[in-house]
């Protein structure tokens, strides 16, 4: 298969360890944490059984003008406040009609997200139920339609090549990554702004995930609850936040000079086909989505050094992304799994760990797992604990997966 060279030279996030790229890379060094008791009033409320999240570290409020706020959703305000980051991050100054620092048909947006915006959904709708049709606003349905982020990026960067918002749950972000890539690939864009976003930490998210039992009871520790591969793990923590990075094809970058962080080097999606929450109980899917990654980056298994996991903290889940690690890749590389600090991010996860696997690749140095105290047994893989560990890496694949069956993988090499 003949490729393009696609490489990443714009970063930019919003997460619970910070509110851009470097503080939350820091704070992953560091060994914070992001997550903390819900004290919004409607957690008691509802007598949730779950009262922990993992919510922004930087309130949108303290970003953008107050008229942007009032009319965009949540998630779409974060996604905006990322990619602006990602986009100065590469070195671009704001677009006009008298300068334009891309061709805006070859310049193109793919951001994704599991849900939307839920919290003006149901806040229009206790509106409409309380005080009648005048109280709702006539920009409910563009705050809360999941392509509303990627369409505000688009519009604010006068992107025309393509406006993609992919839906795939967990993997939402990850998908976005690997759609800037296939836009690349196949010629209809020089430049894609892509990644992820989220911000869904809702009554009836928080309960509809407690009903299913896949998030963390661990109420008294917050900062122990999320714990991947540990044994004593009992599910997730629901968290909130975007990451946006300028995938660009490489001659493009360097005939500009830009600073160039990494390679997008293949990516993989794939799958189950099995089941809408659980993941097929031999990774079939996700074996094949890395193999796939692989395949198209022109790596071997033994080319890769480690592996970004999606590792959620769930009992099921944990293990058996492991034991398709194995299949795909082998024993020999180093895991790490991002959520322990950062809680999950849903439809931001694979975008802000994408952005965390580059990082890790760039420095040389991998982000410890929090919590990670006694490892499961069952896992039979290097999971980097404690402290952060230097590594000279080439290559690494991060891992995305989502209810429905969504299997996306990135791979990613040094530049």
């Amino acid at each position: 298969m003949s490729t393009v060279d696609v490489v990443i030279t714009g970063m930019g996030a919003t997460t619970p360890l910070g509110g851009d790229v470097a503080s939350t890379w820091d704070g992953l060094l560091a060994g914070r944490s992001g997550i903390s008791i819900n004290e919004a009033e409607w957690a008691e409320k509802f007598d949730l059984p779950a009262r922990l999240c993992a919510p922004l570290a930087v309130e949108p409020s303290e970003v953008l003008p107050r008229v942007q706020l009032r009319r965009l959703d949540r998630c779409e305000q974060i996604a905006i406040i990322a990619a602006r980051q990602a986009w100065a991050d590469a070195g671009f100054e704001t677009p006009s009609e008298e300068s334009q620092p891309v061709d805006p048909d070859r310049l193109g947006v793919a951001i994704g997200t599991g849900i939307g915006g839920p919290s003006t959904l149901l806040g229009q709708d206790d509106l409409l139920e309380s005080q009648g049709l005048r109280k709702v606003s006539p920009l409910t349905v563009p705050m809360l339609m999941p392509n509303g982020p990627a369409a505000h990026v688009s519009i604010e960067l006068m992107a025309r090549a393509g406006v993609h918002s992919p839906a795939s749950a967990c993997a939402s972000g990850a998908e976005g990554l690997a759609t800037a890539w296939q836009m690349i690939q196949n010629g209809r864009a020089d430049v894609v702004v892509a990644g992820g976003t989220e911000s869904c930490i809702l009554p009836i998210t928080v309960a509809g995930f407690a009903q299913s039992r896949t998030l963390s009871l661990r109420n008294d520790e917050p900062d122990r609850a999320s714990r991947p591969f540990d044994i004593d793990r009992d599910g997730f923590v629901l968290g909130e936040g975007a990451g946006v990075l300028v995938v660009e094809r490489e001659d493009h970058a360097r005939a500009r000079g830009a600073r160039i962080y990494g390679r997008l080097a293949g990516t993989g999606i794939t799958s189950d086909a099995y089941h809408i929450t659980g993941n097929h109980p031999e990774g079939v899917g996700q074996i094949n989505a890395i193999t796939e990654a692989l395949r198209t980056a022109d790596l071997s298994p033994g080319d890769v050094g480690h592996v970004n996991a999606h590792a959620t903290s769930t009992v099921v889940g944990d293990i058996g992304e492991a034991v398709a690690i194995t299949k795909a890749i082998g024993d020999h590389v180093v895991l790490t799994a991002p959520k322990s600090a950062l809680g999950h991010l849903v439809g931001g996860a694979g975008a802000v760990e994408s952005i965390i696997t580059i990082l890790s690749i760039y420095h040389g140095i991998i982000p410890a797992t929090r919590n990670l105290e006694n490892q499961d047994p069952k896992v039979a893989l290097d999971v980097v604990a404690g402290e952060p560990r230097k590594l000279n890496l080439n290559a690494a694949v991060n891992d995305s997966f989502g209810f429905g069956g969504h299997n996306v993988a990135l791979a990613f090499t040094a530049a």
